[in-house]
């Protein structure tokens, strides 16, 4: 609350005093709608309302708008309605909708003789500039702030660099569904599309989460845990992999403290193998490994990924679901309340648990 303050605070003083600059005594410096941006701009930045472009363009239409009708209809009332009416019409049509834009429409109808000698210049100064000089306020103050603005969505999390959606993304409703309940709805909705599904889909995780049962990573976790110190050979890792039958190896110290872990897609595609370039393809490395004809130059240390992701024992597996859904994760490595390592996970764990307490429900 106070960030937000402190952000409207410097945001309209900013704005004043460079009206001030510009306009001396004969503009107007700053005028009252530019209160109500600023709530936008500085309070809620990832509403649609408070866009860059709802700022400017809604500012602006609804300027254009309000002088028009203050020049042709004389009674102060009826120019009033006829403008708020046409603003809202026209900032909906231009996808610019901006509340604070219905009092510039106002402004320029009930604004007075100063307002009204300006003519279309009103739309310029004060309008567009002292537009512009909170818009450049609220980019730097909101980025000093760590918001993001402009607002944009994440993109996607697609893992396997595919054009499949994230598992959970496949279950429950789809961006279809959502689009056509949308539209069901049939008024505003004062969020962006892409958070509404993300609020959304946080909700199904906690239900899933909720109906979940109590089944532990630590009761299904494989705890004689194959591991490999930092400097074992690339050619250890191959065969450690081969003869186990498994398809990653936490990197570990002396005290169990894990450092990272070598997945076979590390090992096919970051190690140095003889008998093929460094930037031979995937297809070229697996042959490769999977004849043993050759061994991987370097040590663990070389190409293991860190950081890991990582879980606790007592931690509910619909939580390791989730992390191997939206990560794309294989194996997660299973720390102790010192970090050490004290197992690892992996989906068939997970899917031998969920078995378990689906028969158990029966």
């Amino acid at each position: 609350m106070l960030r937000s303050g402190l952000g409207a605070l410097v945001g309209i003083l900013l704005t004043g005093v460079i009206g001030r600059q510009i306009g001396g005594e004969v503009l107007p410096a700053l005028i009252p709608p530019m209160g109500a941006s600023a709530v936008l701009l500085f309070a809620v930045p990832s509403s649609p309302l408070a866009q860059p472009w709802n700022l400017l363009a809604g500012n602006l239409s609804a300027a254009l708008i309000g002088v028009t009708v203050a020049l042709f209809v004389p009674a102060p009332l009826p120019a009033a309605a006829l403008a708020i009416g046409l603003a809202i019409a026209a900032m909906m049509a231009l996808r610019c909708l901006h509340p604070p834009s219905g009092a510039v429409a106002l402004t320029a109808v009930l604004g007075g003789p100063a307002i009204h000698g300006l003519g279309f210049g009103f739309v310029i100064w004060p309008v567009l500039g002292n537009s512009l000089i909170l818009l450049a306020a609220a980019l730097a103050y909101n980025r000093l702030a760590g918001r993001v603005y402009p607002h944009a969505p994440r993109p996607a999390r697609t893992p396997h660099q595919t054009q499949d959606p994230p598992a959970f993304e496949r279950i429950g409703f789809t961006s279809d569904d959502l689009d056509a309940a949308i539209e069901d709805y049939g008024q505003f909705l004062d969020v962006n599309r892409e958070d509404l599904e993300t609020i959304l889909r946080r909700t199904e995780l906690k239900a899933l989460r909720r109906r979940s049962g109590q089944t532990r990573c630590g009761q299904v976790m494989s705890r004689d845990v194959v591991g490999v110190a930092p400097d074992t050979a690339l050619s250890e890792v191959h065969r450690l992999m081969r003869f186990h039958h498994i398809k990653a190896l936490p990197v570990t110290d002396d005290h169990a403290y894990i450092l990272g872990i070598v997945t076979q897609t590390d090992l096919l595609d970051r190690a140095d193998w003889r008998g093929g370039k460094p930037g031979i393809g995937f297809g070229q490395r697996l042959a490769l490994a999977s004849k043993g004809a050759s061994a991987p130059n370097g040590t663990a240390k070389d190409i293991m990924t860190t950081p890991v992701t990582t879980v606790t024992p007592d931690m509910a597996i619909v939580e390791a679901i989730v992390l191997f859904a939206e990560a794309g994760l294989h194996y997660l490595p299973v720390t102790g309340e010192t970090g050490r390592l004290v197992g690892i996970l992996s989906q068939s764990d997970v899917l031998v648990a969920m078995l378990a307490e689906r028969q158990a429900a029966v």
